[in-house]
């Protein structure tokens, strides 16, 4: 790899920060992801959480991100990611994935999960089931000694199996002082020469998963990523650090419990 492409590692007081920064994170997110309720609309939602950021001292990583014009992101049903808050209304039996990235102290905290509404389909359980453990799959990779290219396969090879695909144009991410850095992390086996992870890397995996085909399309707001053929799309995503034992999730939270 060149120098220009070169994979950040973190020191210690770095992970220290982003320790904070993804704390802040995990914990807007919850309580975001509570306040998500039959009857709110996603404008409501994004504002909760833009006032939630500014009470824990931090700003949003989206906001202003190449134009976003949004605190964080909030995709319902079909819509994959970068979904903006507007007048439309959370109703019962919807899915609603919600991306919140905050930069706390100059570090940034990245982390997105689905959240079901009243009486969810099984259909769509399966499905975010499905995608958050492909989410851990992946973690299980997260060290130093792994290849990333075994890290990004595991996603695909878990939902395949269940009969899920995986959106090949959206990849997860590098992430420190900036939201998106080397390397990219897609939710595949990459082709080519892929590197050997060191322990001090931090990457933002987020498996996207749709239910049907893995094509999407890009709505006219020029940010809203839907599916292709309109069917459920499921979003789950941790920041990571890489160590030289187990994988030590920076954003942690509950996990899906049905």
């Amino acid at each position: 790899m060149g120098k220009k492409n070169r994979i950040p590692i973190k020191s210690e007081s770095d992970i220290q920060k982003m320790r904070v920064a993804g704390e802040v994170a995990s914990n807007v997110l919850q309580r975001v992801a509570a306040a998500t309720k039959v009857g709110v609309t996603t404008k409501e939602i994004d504002d909760y959480a833009g006032e939630l950021i500014k009470e824990y001292g931090a700003r949003s990583a989206f906001l202003g991100y190449r134009g976003f014009p949004a605190f964080t992101c909030i995709s319902v049903n079909e819509e994959v990611v970068h979904g903006i808050g507007g007048p439309r209304v959370i109703n019962d039996g919807d899915i609603v994935s919600i991306d919140v990235g905050v930069q706390k102290n100059g570090w940034i905290g990245d982390n997105a999960l689905t959240v079901p509404v009243g009486n969810i389909s099984q259909e769509a359980k399966d499905l975010m089931i499905a995608t958050e453990q492909a989410l851990f799959e992946s973690i299980s990779f997260a060290r130093a000694g792994e290849s990333l290219a075994d890290l990004c396969g595991a996603t695909e090879e878990h939902v395949q199996k269940l009969g899920y695909t995986v959106v090949r144009d959206l990849v997860g991410h590098g992430v420190g002082k900036n939201l998106h850095e080397e390397p990219a992390v897609p939710n595949y086996r990459p082709k080519g020469k892929q590197p050997i992870l060191k322990a001090g890397m931090v990457l933002a995996i987020e498996p996207m998963i749709n239910q049907g085909v893995g094509e999407v399309i890009c709505l006219e707001d020029q940010w809203t990523i839907v599916t292709k053929d309109g069917k459920l799309s499921a979003h789950f995503e941790h920041t990571v650090h890489v160590t030289d034992g187990e994988p030590e999730v920076l954003t942690m939270r509950p996990r899906l419990s049905f």
